[in-house]
């Protein structure tokens, strides 16, 4: 088309354990497509052995998370033209914090297993456990209880997390953020789970976290609220009224 921009692609490439290098890649685009299209082209035209996580395409699943220019966003939902320009150029890595499993692929099965240990329950198993069999379908407000409001399990808020790259032992802000939509009221292991040094008092409250956050999730706010719950159950604590 006479309006196509042509975009140079400058993506992150590692298979196995070689070491990570950029691969270059001229693409013709539209700019009100979005980086994900781009990408899906790269993989169609450019290189079949390209790895990259998609599924839904409007921002649902969370599963096309990456660095955008050095910034995490959704590729599904980040047009052309947001990152770039006509001749310009676009650099794509894997989500920091993570394992990379290949190329723009990371493992996200420390974020799940965290997020299970404050109460609150991934969309789908971990790869290596068996999908549960419910004998029954779960109840809407069972639903309700068990996942964090609007959160779609991305990792985007841990990527860009600076404390999640110095201190791999932090829970993150999805975990704290999801500890503090089920509440601590009562309850003692999930209250010890994050009253300790790698738990909330490790935020730095840069809010980075809540800047890239696809969802409106609003993670540090969220843990800005968890201290605040903490304080109130050592206050009462203190009184015996625990």
């Amino acid at each position: 088309m006479i309006n196509d921009w042509t975009v140079t692609f400058l993506v992150y490439r590692q298979k196995g354990q070689e070491p990570g290098h950029f691969d270059t890649f001229k693409v013709e685009v539209n700019p009100d497509e979005y980086v994900l299209d781009a990408v899906e082209r790269i993989w169609s035209f450019h290189d079949r052995s390209l790895t990259f996580a998609h599924a839904c395409h409007h921002s649902t699943c969370g599963a096309c998370g990456m660095r955008v220019n050095g910034v995490e966003k959704l590729t599904c939902i980040t047009p052309i033209r947001s990152v770039t320009t006509n001749g310009g150029t676009v650099k794509l890595e894997p989500m920091r914090n993570f394992p990379v499993v290949s190329d723009l692929v990371v493992d996200l099965g420390v974020m799940f297993r965290r997020m299970e240990s404050v109460g609150h329950r991934p969309v789908l198993p971990l790869a290596d456990e068996p999908a549960p069999t419910p004998a029954k379908p779960p109840r809407p407000e069972d639903l309700e209880t068990i996942r964090l409001a609007d959160c779609i399990e991305c990792g985007l808020c841990i990527s860009a997390c600076p404390v999640a790259t110095t201190t791999p032992a932090y829970l993150g802000p999805a975990v704290l953020a999801g500890a503090q939509q089920h509440g601590l009221d009562g309850n003692r292991p999930l209250l010890a789970l994050v009253d300790c040094k790698d738990g909330l008092w490790r935020c730095h409250s840069v809010f980075e976290c809540s800047s890239v956050c696809p969802s409106n999730v609003d993670p540090a706010r969220r843990i800005m609220d968890l201290r605040k719950q903490v304080l109130r159950a050592r206050i009462l604590r203190f009184f015996g009224r625990d």
